[in-house]
């Protein structure tokens, strides 16, 4: 029992130490834009989902967009903010999934990343460009979330994937799993 609330104990601390990361890249990267915040945010998903775990990936991806809406990070529309969660969910899982294992063959690894990269990228333009349909926006503005969640979101996926994926064996020696 007490080995299991440690494991627990644990878990939570790396979870919230890759949560306070990822709040202080948004906020550090927020004058670098668009392409510097997604690639840091998509790397620090791919970091905790394939250094700590599945789960602890799938907390972080559905916090980050709503701390980046808090801290006027992004797109200040509500309405899009679960969106974005669902395109980060999408990411972390198939990552996660395919390649979360700590003795994944690159090539899994490799393929894993740029799956996920594209699924979330796919994930995002339909949802935004879906949700916009039915929001009261003004034509320019559809046209900024269009291109917003079209191929920005699938580069700076696949930059932060890459990240992740070379970062995540130090991360995991750095804790031990």
């Amino acid at each position: 029992m007490h080995s299991v609330a440690n494991k627990r104990i644990l878990w939570i601390t790396e979870t919230a130490v890759m949560t306070a990361l990822l709040i202080v890249l948004q906020t550090a990267t927020k004058a670098g834009g668009q392409y510097v915040t997604g690639s840091c945010v998509n790397a620090v998903l791919a970091g905790s989902v394939l250094a700590v775990g599945v789960w602890s990936g799938v907390v972080v991806a559905l916090l980050s967009p709503f701390f980046a809406f808090l801290l006027g990070i992004g797109p200040q529309l509500l309405p899009i903010v679960p969106s974005i969660a669902v395109g980060n969910l999408v990411f972390v899982l198939i990552l996660g999934l395919l390649a979360g294992e700590r003795e994944t063959p690159l090539w899994r690894s490799g393929a894993a990343w740029v799956l996920a990269a594209g699924a979330k990228f796919a994930v995002l333009y339909l949802l935004v460009v879906l949700l916009c349909t039915v929001l009261p926006l003004k034509e320019p503005q559809i046209a900024t979330f269009s291109i917003m969640f079209s191929y920005p979101q699938l580069v700076t996926a696949l930059v932060g994937g890459a990240v992740g994926l070379l970062l995540a064996p130090a991360l995991r020696r750095a804790i031990r799993r």
